[in-house]
């Protein structure tokens, strides 16, 4: 009787070793390094797989190293990984599906794809959220929202300091915020 109870025991703490394992591998961890300090995501590869995969991608290409945040409105959201320290905007990749229909919500401290008008338009840039901003979730003004697909898990004093920087027109940064790397963490 003691031996079945071990071993069940043993059975049920191996299968919720798998399933922390199999849990932590759909959430990706990234290390992004500004010149403000470091922030740390947690990316939902489970409800968007297709914009996490995209943000990965650049991510392991190293597109976003030396890129700037380059619209800062305080009181709603931080935005990057378009452009270069001298305001080039940077070639991307082709455009992603609109995952905003995923129940995550832009709530303060999540990472959302920045878009156009047309609502599949997101491909490199993303924002975060600075503020619950629920009139960004699905639906949206437009019928579609912006896809969140993570959320800050360390760095979110960075985040406030970000947010906080003087701002000249177009809400660019009057000095640069600069991404200096951004990198998986295993």
């Amino acid at each position: 009787m003691l031996r079945r109870n071990f071993l069940a025991i043993v059975t049920a703490l191996s299968l919720a070793s798998v399933t922390i394992h199999a849990a932590s591998a759909d959430m990706p961890k990234v290390s992004m390094k500004t010149n403000l300090g470091e922030i740390v995501l947690e990316l939902n590869m489970e409800k968007a797989p297709k914009s996490v995969a995209n943000f990965v991608q650049y991510v392991k290409s190293g597109f976003y190293n030396g890129t700037i945040f380059h619209r800062v409105i305080n009181n709603f959201m931080i935005q990057g990984g378009g452009y270069d320290a001298r305001g080039n905007l940077k070639p991307t990749g082709a455009s992603i599906e609109n995952e905003a229909k995923n129940g995550l919500r832009n709530r303060a401290y999540t990472i959302a794809m920045a878009r156009t008008s047309d609502p599949n338009s997101a491909n490199a840039q993303f924002f975060i959220n600075t503020k619950d901003n629920r009139f960004l979730d699905y639906p949206g003004q437009d019928g579609w929202g912006y896809a969140v697909f993570g959320k800050v898990i360390k760095g979110t004093d960075v985040i406030d300091k970000i947010e906080e920087v003087e701002t000249g027109g177009r809400d660019k940064p009057v000095q640069d915020v600069v991404i200096e790397s951004v990198t998986l963490i295993e």
